[in-house]
C-alpha cells in the first residue's frame, strides 16, 4: 500500500466554524472587496502583532512588492540578490529598474553587505534585499550603507512574518518591508501580501496606496498608472482568524525543527543553517545543504519522492540564470549563491506535521 503523501508545506487553517463566524457579516454588508470592515480590522490587528506603524494589504506578495517599488518612482540601478524567489527580481525589472546582483553570505544566504557597498555607483538608487528562510539580513550594516549613500532600502520579507531581531519586528527595518501571506507561508490569507512602512503621512508612500486601486485618488481623480492589487474581504477574514493562532502554529513548527536537528544535525555532509542568536525565528522553512554527503541533493530529492515525500529545491535556479534573464545577467559571478542553489533542499515543514512524519523524512535521507 502506498504511504501517505508528505508535502513540503501544508496550510494552517482555523476551524471551519471560526472562519464561518468571521465571514457572517459579509452576507449582510455585501462589501466583499475594496477595503471593507474585515480589511480595516485585519490591518489594525497586523499593526499590533508586527509592532509596526503602518501596514497596507494587497492581493498577493508579488504585486505588493512591485507596487511598493513603483510608488517610490525610482530610476536607475538596484543592488539585489539572485538567491531569492523570481518575484523579487521581476518586481525590480517590471519597474524599469536595472538589477545589480551581488552574492550572499555563507552563514545564512542573505545578501552580503560588503559586496553591496562595492557595487554602488552614481546610478544606484536602492537596495532590495531578501530575508531568506526567515533568516534576517544584516539590517544594521545595510542601514549604515543606505544612509551613507542616500539609498532606499526595501526588504522582501516574504519569509519573515513574525520574525524579530533584537526584539524588533522584521517590518520595522528599511523604508518598506513586504510580507507574503500566500497559502504556503507560516501565516496566510489564502492569497495576499502585506507592506509595512513608517507612517502614512509621509508623502512618498501615498502613491503606493493609490496605485493599488487603479491609481485613483478619491472617486474621480486618477493620478497614477495603477493596477488592481487589493486584498478581498474573505482573505482578510482568513487573516484575522489565522492571526489568533499564529504563535501556537509557530510553536508547533519549532517542535518539528527540533526533531530534524536531533536526527540530522552533525551528520557528515549535511549542513543545516540556523538563525543568529539575536533572531527570534518563525521556522518558515527547513533548508538543508547536501555537500559531501553520500548522496547529492538531486538524488536525495528523488529518493524521498519515491517514498511519497516531496521536498523542494528552494531557491533553484538563482534568478540571474533563469531563461528570461540569463542572456543579460547570467555571466555575473555569484559563487556562494550558485553553490547553495545546487546543494539546498527544503524539507517538509508545517504545523500539522507529526514527529512520525519527520522521522520518515529523516529515515529516507539517512537509511541506505
Amino acid at each position: 500500500m502506498e504511504k501517505s503523501r508528505i508535502n513540503v508545506t501544508k496550510s494552517s487553517m482555523p476551524t471551519f466554524e471560526e472562519y464561518c463566524e468571521e465571514i457572517k457579516p459579509l452576507w449582510e454588508s455585501r462589501w466583499l472587496s475594496n477595503r471593507g470592515a474585515e480589511s480595516v480590522k485585519f490591518e489594525e490587528e497586523l499593526k499590533k502583532y508586527l509592532g509596526v506603524e503602518e501596514v497596507y494589504c494587497f492581493a498577493n506578495g508579488h504585486v505588493a512588492l512591485e507596487v511598493a517599488i513603483d510608488g517610490l518612482k525610482l530610476q536607475g540601478e538596484v543592488i539585489t540578490t539572485a538567491y531569492t524567489h523570481i518575484s523579487t527580481t521581476h518586481s525590480i525589472v517590471r519597474n524599469g529598474l536595472t538589477p545589480v546582483f551581488v552574492d550572499v553570505k555563507e552563514d545564512n544566504y542573505t545578501i552580503d553587505p560588503d559586496l553591496i557597498e562595492k557595487a554602488i555607483t552614481d546610478k544606484t538608487v536602492a537596495i532590495v534585499a531578501t530575508h531568506v528562510y526567515g533568516f534576517m539580513c544584516d539590517v544594521e550594516r545595510i542601514e549604515e550603507i543606505a544612509k551613507k549613500y542616500n539609498l532606499y532600502v526595501i526588504y522582501d520579507a516574504a519569509h519573515a512574518f513574525g520574525v524579530t531581531y533584537k526584539g524588533i519586528g522584521a517590518g520595522n527595518f528599511g523604508d518598506i518591508s513586504m510580507f507574503s501571506t500566500h497559502a504556503t507561508k507560516v501565516f496566510h490569507t489564502i492569497e495576499g501580501g502585506v507592506v509595512t512602512y513608517k507612517t502614512k503621512d509621509d508623502e512618498k508612500f501615498l502613491p503606493m496606496r493609490e496605485i493599488v486601486n487603479f491609481g485613483f485618488r478619491g472617486h474621480e481623480e486618477v493620478c497614477h498608472i495603477g493596477t488592481n492589487a487589493r486584498m478581498n474581504e474573505f482573505e482578510a477574514a482568513m487573516g484575522v482568524c489565522n492571526l489568533r493562532h499564529i504563535d501556537e502554529e509557530i510553536s508547533k513548527r519549532k517542535a518539528i525543527a527540533e526533531r530534524y536537528y536531533e536526527r540530522l544535525d552533525g551528520v557528515k555532509g549535511i549542513k543545516i543553517p540556523k538563525p543568529d542568536k539575536h533572531t527570534k525565528w518563525n521556522y518558515a522553512y527547513f533548508p538543508v545543504i547536501f555537500d559531501g554527503y553520500k548522496l547529492n541533493r538531486n538524488e536525495i530529492q528523488e529518493k524521498l519522492g519515491k517514498d511519497n515525500i516531496y521536498a523542494r529545491k528552494y531557491f533553484f535556479p538563482i534568478t540571474n540564470k533563469v531563461e528570461c534573464y540569463k542572456e543579460q545577467y547570467g555571466s555575473v559571478d555569484l559563487p556562494v549563491s550558485s553553490r547553495v542553489a545546487d546543494t539546498v533542499l527544503t524539507l517538509p515543514m508545517y504545523a500539522d506535521m507529526t514527529i512520525e512524519d519527520v522521522d520518515r523524512v529523516c529515515d529516507g535521507i539517512l537509511n541506505d
